[in-house]
C-alpha cells in the first residue's frame, strides 16, 4: 500500500519551518533525518515523568525507566530479526559499533600479516579503524574495486579473500545509493574461513533488514537516520561472538564483579555497556521504531524506489551537463543521488540551493577513498526519505536550473 505522505509530513514539525521566506525542503535524511512528533514526545515524557538511572535502582521509577529502555532494545532486536535482545549492544553510532568490533574482535584476533578485505565505497568509518589497527598490528588491507556502473567489483573477490580474516562491507554507499547483496558476500567470506561485518547504517532505516537471512557475523547500525536521535545506535553480532571479545570499555554497569586482584564481565549485551549508557535516546529509538514498524518497511522501500526513479529521470532530462555518481535503475540503489555540474563546484551549489530552502549536503562524505576514484573532490547529494514528495523534487529541480543558470553567466 503507497505510503499517505500527506499524512506523515503532519507528524514531523521540522518540516513546517520557513526558511527566507520558503518552506523547507530537506533532502539531506543519508546524513540524518527529522524527528516525528511521537519520538520527541516519547523522548520528554521520559525526562519529564519518569526518568532515573537504568539497572541500579529499585524504586518504581528506575524499574520503569529500565523496562522502557529494554524494551526499545527488544524492538531493535525485532526490527531486525536478531535471535535475542541480548545480541544488540547499544553504542553511540555506527562509528562507535564498528570501532567495538576493531579494539575488541580485531586486537583479540588478528595479529600481523592477517587480511581485512574493504571496498573503495566505505564510508570512513569503515575505514580508519583498520587503519589504525594496520598501523598497529601490520595487518594486510585489501580493497574491492567499484566498476564503471557503480556496483562491486567482484571478479576477483576469491582472490581478495584468500587468507583474509574478515569482510567489511557496507549494504548501502551513503555517496552512490548502490545495494550492495549481502548474503552471497557473507557466504564468500564464510567459504574463506573469514567473518563478515556490514556497515547498515544507510540500509536498516530504508529496508527491511534481515540479520540471520544475511548470515551476517556484525551489523552496524545508527538510530539518528532511520527516525530517532543522536547520540544513539547499534552493534549486533553473533552472540557466540560477543561472548568471545574482551569487553570495550571498563567501568560500572559492564561488570558482575570486581576485587582488588581482578574483575568479571557482566552478562551480555551489558558487558560492552560501561557507564550510564543514553537512557532517553534509547527509549526516543523504540519510538522511532515503532513509527517505521507502523508504516511497513516494504511501504518505505517501494515509496523511497519510486521517488528516486522520479529524481533520477528529472535530473538526467534536464541537466545534460550533470553527471549523476550512482547506479540509474531505483531498483538496486537507495535515495541517496549524488550529482555534479561540469565546471560548477558541489557547494556552490548547496549555498545557492539554500537560498530556496532547498537542503543538500555537498563534500566529500566522508568517503574520500570513493572521491578519489571517481576523481571529484567531492559531490553535491539529494537523498530521499519516507515525508519527501514529488513536488519537493520539482522544487529541487528549479532551484537546480537557477543555480546552473547563475554559474553559467
Amino acid at each position: 500500500m503507497a505510503l499517505d505522505v500527506d499524512k506523515i509530513r503532519l507528524d514531523f514539525p521540522a518540516l513546517t519551518r520557513q526558511i527566507h521566506g520558503q518552506e523547507i525542503v530537506y533532502l539531506d535524511s543519508a546524513a540524518s533525518s527529522q524527528k516525528p512528533e511521537s519520538v520527541l514526545q516519547a523522548m520528554d515524557a521520559a525526562y519529564r515523568t519518569s526518568y532515573a538511572n537504568v539497572h541500579r535502582g529499585v524504586y518504581q521509577t528506575a524499574e520503569e525507566t529500565t523496562a522502557a529502555f529494554e524494551a526499545s532494545r527488544a524492538k531493535v532486536a525485532r526490527f531486525i530479526n536478531a535471535r535475542s535482545a541480548s545480541e544488540v549492544v547499544f553504542v553511540r553510532n555506527a562509528t562507535e559499533a564498528i570501532n567495538l568490533v576493531a579494539y575488541s574482535w580485531g586486537r583479540a584476533n588478528l595479529k600481523q600479516g592477517d587480511v581485512v578485505v574493504l571496498s573503495l565505497m566505505e564510508h570512513h568509518a569503515n575505514i580508519v579503524p583498520w587503519h589504525m589497527l594496520a598501523e598497529e598490528r601490520g595487518i594486510e588491507l585489501r580493497w574491492i574495486g567499484i566498476t564503471d556502473d557503480f556496483r562491486l567489483d567482484l571478479t576477483n573477490l576469491d582472490e581478495l579473500l584468500s587468507g583474509a580474516r574478515l569482510l567489511a562491507i557496507s549494504a548501502m554507499s551513503n555517496v552512490l545509493g548502490t545495494i550492495n547483496e549481502i548474503r552471497p558476500l557473507a557466504d564468500a567470506a564464510h567459504d574463506h574461513d573469514a567473518l563478515i561485518l556490514v556497515d547498515a547504517c544507510q540500509y536498516v532505516p530504508h529496508l527491511a533488514t534481515d540479520v540471520r537471512a544475511w548470515d551476517a557475523d556484525f551489523v552496524a547500525f545508527s538510530a539518528h537516520k532511520m527516525l530517532g536521535p543522536s547520540g544513539i545506535g547499534g552493534l549486533w553480532a553473533r552472540a557466540e561472538l560477543l561472548e568471545g571479545m574482551p569487553p570495550f570499555l571498563g567501568g560500572g554497569e559492564m561488570i558482575r564483579d570486581v576485587r582488588q586482584d581482578g574483575f568479571t564481565t557482566n552478562d551480555l549485551p551489558w558487558k560492552f555497556e560501561a557507564g550510564t549508557p543514553a537512557i532517553v535516546e534509547a527509549i526516543g529509538w523504540g519510538a522511532a521504531i515503532d513509527y517505521l514498524a507502523n508504516l511497513g518497511m516494504a511501504d518505505v522501500r517501494d515509496h523511497e524506489e519510486r521517488l528516486t526513479r522520479y529524481a533520477l529521470d528529472a535530473l538526467i532530462q534536464n541537466f545534460p551537463t550533470m553527471t549523476i555518481y550512482g547506479p540509474q535503475d531505483a531498483s538496486i540503489r537507495g535515495g541517496a543521488i549524488s550529482f555534479l555540474f561540469d565546471g560548477i563546484h558541489a557547494h556552490d551549489i548547496s549555498q545557492v540551493l539554500d537560498e530556496r530552502a532547498v537542503c543538500v549536503r555537498a563534500g566529500h562524505h566522508c568517503a574520500k577513498p570513493l572521491m578519489r576514484h571517481i576523481g571529484v573532490p567531492a559531490t553535491s547529494r539529494a537523498s530521499l526519505y519516507i515525508y519527501n514528495t514529488e513536488s519537493e523534487v520539482d522544487t529541487l529541480i528549479e532551484a537546480l536550473a537557477k543555480a546552473e543558470d547563475f554559474f553559467r553567466i
